[in-house]
């Protein structure tokens, strides 16, 4: 079922949605807000928007909640809602790192399906605690990796899951941004400070900003996962707290070898997110800022341009597509068919039923995944650039 077949279903009864965090001044919460709205899957009724209740209760008048389910804490929102006939079916979490755990634990303890922004938790430790209690509960939890939404990264992972390219060698992720070149943290941006902030973004800065997408899109995209890697975490500007660079070797099961670098310090980088995958009959590569464009080049032939829509993408792609070809799609649309994907899911718990197969987002599985990968490139920094194990799992 594409996403612009399924809207009609949509508009007949729109699954009731609350958000934690994103009140004003936040930038994410309005990303979910328009990724929930677009394919009109959602109604926003509920909302703990902000830790400030004064805050939090101007923030909902600004989105039209009504002002009795405007909530001063998050706890007081899981209760009361959950008590509520017409309570909310699904929480969106856009809080800084530190809060993602004890929000979603309310949360699930509620009965409310979870959506909650990356990287899962602060501590590996809370990560495996959500797990158990997500088993428990029975409740559906996304995490908002948004870029695997992107047609074209669908896309590719099923060429690399059809064998297009081959038994997989190399994987090569990059994600650069030039935004902390300057201490922003010490200059009244909320943003910087946050994430630069141990006791709210964790043990890891740049590497759980932005060094998760990446490692996140390369396991998506290649199915393979990271048996061990060495990592090398570096501050560049004096007086930061958490590492604005980070480079890191990866060593995949079956033999793959793959290298990852983030940075947030390096000038003349925007969002540059890419990726390519090599195998022994084949190559992709991706980049964030053209993304409706995919590269593959058959060993020994020509390279060839695969584009959103065009002739040479696949259902995968079309599903998730909203728009003629040579119309672009992007960052929001992403978000939102991340959000659509996860409607599907709570339609089909509705019904006492699985969802259909083809439906997909990241769940709790990868958000461990993501916190293991961040604490182990910490400890591997920390020991001198070591070789360092990841715990096996499936994918």
């Amino acid at each position: 079922m594409t996403i612009e077949a399924s809207r009609d279903e949509a508009l007949a009864e729109p699954i009731r949605l609350g958000m934690v965090g994103g009140g004003r001044a936040a930038f994410i919460g309005a990303v979910h807000r328009i990724a929930a709205r677009l394919d009109d899957h959602y109604r926003l009724v509920a909302g703990a928007l902000s830790s400030d209740p004064a805050r939090a209760r101007a923030s909902a008048a600004d989105l039209g909640i009504d002002p009795s389910r405007a909530y001063g804490s998050f706890a007081e929102m899981a209760e009361r809602e959950a008590a509520r006939a017409d309570g909310i079916e699904a929480v969106s979490i856009v809080t800084p790192n530190h809060l993602h755990a004890p929000v979603a634990a309310a949360f699930l303890r509620a009965g409310i399906h979870v959506i909650c922004d990356k990287p899962l938790s602060a501590t590996v430790a809370e990560a495996e605690e959500l797990v158990a209690l997500q088993r428990q509960t029975g409740r559906i939890f996304a995490l908002t990796h948004n870029y695997t939404g992107y047609p074209m990264v669908r896309q590719a992972r099923a060429m690399v899951r059809d064998g297009a390219l081959g038994t997989i060698r190399l994987v090569q992720m990059e994600y650069l941004q030039d935004w902390l070149t300057e201490p922003l943290e010490s200059a009244g941006s909320k943003q910087a400070e946050w994430r630069t902030d141990p006791a709210r973004a964790g043990a890891g800065g740049c590497i759980g900003d932005i060094g998760t997408h990446a490692y996140n899109l390369g396991a998506f995209v290649s199915g393979l996962e990271a048996e061990a890697l060495l990592a090398r975490l570096t501050t560049f500007v004096p007086g930061r707290r958490l590492d604005d660079d980070v480079q890191v070797l990866l060593r995949y099961a079956g033999g793959a070898q793959g290298l990852l670098w983030a940075s947030q310090v390096a000038v003349g980088n925007e969002n540059g997110l890419k990726l390519r995958v090599h195998g022994t009959a084949g190559g992709l590569e991706w980049h964030q800022e053209n993304p409706n464009l995919l590269w593959f080049t058959p060993f020994g032939e020509p390279k060839r341009l695969i584009t959103r829509g065009g002739a040479g993408a696949g259902p995968e792609a079309a599903r998730v597509t909203r728009v003629p070809a040579g119309h672009p799609e992007g960052y929001l649309e992403g978000f939102a068919n991340i959000y659509s994907e996860v409607a599907a899911a709570i339609r089909a718990a509705r019904a006492g039923r699985l969802p259909d197969p083809a439906v997909t987002f990241q769940d709790l599985a990868d958000g461990l995944r993501g916190m293991q990968f961040i604490e182990a490139a910490v400890r591997s920094s920390g020991d001198g650039n070591v070789w360092t194990a990841l715990p096996a799992g499936p994918r």
